[in-house]
């Protein structure tokens, strides 16, 4: 059996006046996402639990197998997997974001999606300045960086997602708990450097926005997961452009197929990611790929942006994967949105997304179109997300 799984992070949406009362996907031409739709089964799946807050961690976990309940320390840890960091006993692992603050709201959780080139040498500066207080900072991909924070292990805090407050004022979420302060402080001092950094000289030359600050969070200790090849008895490759994805594969036991062009944005490479994802099916029994650019078109409140990056997720990934897997003699397919992000808020949700999935051994049903009204009508409803994985493997 040869297995397919798509995942279009943050596709799934509310309707929207500007696309005439129909949601992104409802609005977006995606023949191939119909035809999984309309040949197998559409319904909806609970990826974030209750008392979780709604992320492509907690959210990709549940669709992968693993109850986050058992399972979940941070993104950060995963992140950190993902560039193979070793990580002390003492120490604490956040995530690092460059963003803009303007009079004091959350201006841009991206910094203008910062270019590499800045970004690694303010992270450069950012070592030089914290030498001695037990900071590492590691370079990512643009604004996405991370903290290793020593003599931090047992630190109990809570740290707000920046990409959650949109627009929002800034002073309304500091750190909270034990060791607080010494976060505060870091950021605060951070800020200070930033203020005239060369980086920043040279960006307003430009005519952009500065990065002001720095915003930690998604803090955990390294995080242990099952083997999914012991679980389930497949070998298994996964495609995608961002750390989060590729941190939770290696987690996993499963290959990375890296990608060139695969930037985690709206121009990332759709059609090499197909390309890819078709290959590996000779080698793999599961290719799984991940496009990050909704997600990013609904934090930018863009229905445009969010309809086209569907779009060409359908013609460029669904499409030839779709293609290639139904060559095989036994075969399936899914695509699964981890979680709703509403360009009306610009921010994740916690609302159950749909899911579709068809091939071998499993029926047609109610013949509906993939996107988030028709799934609304569907009985087919998996309260438990980390149980969608088995249904679909079995």
């Amino acid at each position: 059996m040869k297995y397919v799984i798509i995942l279009p992070d943050g596709a799934a949406d509310d309707p929207l006046p500007e696309l005439g009362g129909r949601t992104p996907l409802e609005a977006a031409h995606t023949p191939n996402m119909d035809w999984i739709s309309t040949h197998g089964r559409l319904g909806r799946v609970r990826t974030v639990p209750d008392g979780f807050i709604p992320a492509t961690d907690v959210a990709t976990l549940s669709l992968f197998g693993y109850a986050p309940s058992r399972y979940y320390t941070g993104r950060a840890p995963l992140e950190a997997a993902a560039r193979h960091l070793e990580v002390a006993p003492d120490q604490l692992i956040f995530r690092c974001n460059f963003v803009t603050v303007e009079n004091g709201l959350m201006k841009d959780f991206t910094a203008d999606h910062i270019d590499q080139s800045e970004a690694d040498r303010l992270i450069l500066d950012l070592n030089a300045l914290f030498a001695n207080e037990g900071c590492a900072f590691h370079a990512g991909v643009s604004y996405r960086n991370l903290l290793l924070l020593s003599d931090a292990a047992d630190l109990g805090l809570t740290c707000q997602a920046p990409h959650d407050i949109p627009d929002r004022p800034v002073a309304d979420y500091p750190p909270r708990g034990d060791g607080a302060e010494r976060i505060s402080d870091l950021l605060v001092r951070a800020r200070a450097m930033l203020v005239d950094h060369a980086v920043n000289r040279a960006r307003r030359e430009k005519g952009r926005d500065p990065v002001t600050d720095i915003w930690l969070w998604g803090q955990g200790r390294p995080t242990v997961l099952d083997r999914f090849a012991d679980q389930h008895g497949v070998r298994s490759a996964v495609i995608t452009g961002v750390d989060i994805i590729r941190g939770l594969a290696v987690s996993m036991g499963m290959d990375l197929i890296e990608v060139e062009g695969a930037t985690g944005y709206l121009d990332t490479n759709y059609e090499g990611k197909g390309l890819a994802g078709v290959a590996a099916l000779d080698n793999y029994d599961l290719v799984v790929v991940h496009v990050e650019a909704p997600d990013e078109a609904g934090h930018e409140g863009s229905a445009a942006k969010k309809v086209e990056a569907i779009e060409r997720t359908d013609q460029w990934l669904v499409g030839p994967l779709l293609g290639a897997v139904r060559s095989y003699p036994e075969w399936r397919i899914m695509v699964a949105p981890d979680h709703p992000t509403p360009v009306s808020t610009k921010a994740h949700s916690s609302v159950p997304p749909l899911v579709a999935m068809a091939g071998t051994g499993i029926a047609d049903e109610l013949s509906l179109p993939f996107h988030d009204t028709a799934a609304l009508t569907s009985p087919w409803f998996v309260d438990r997300g980390h149980e969608l994985i088995q249904s679909f493997l079995a």
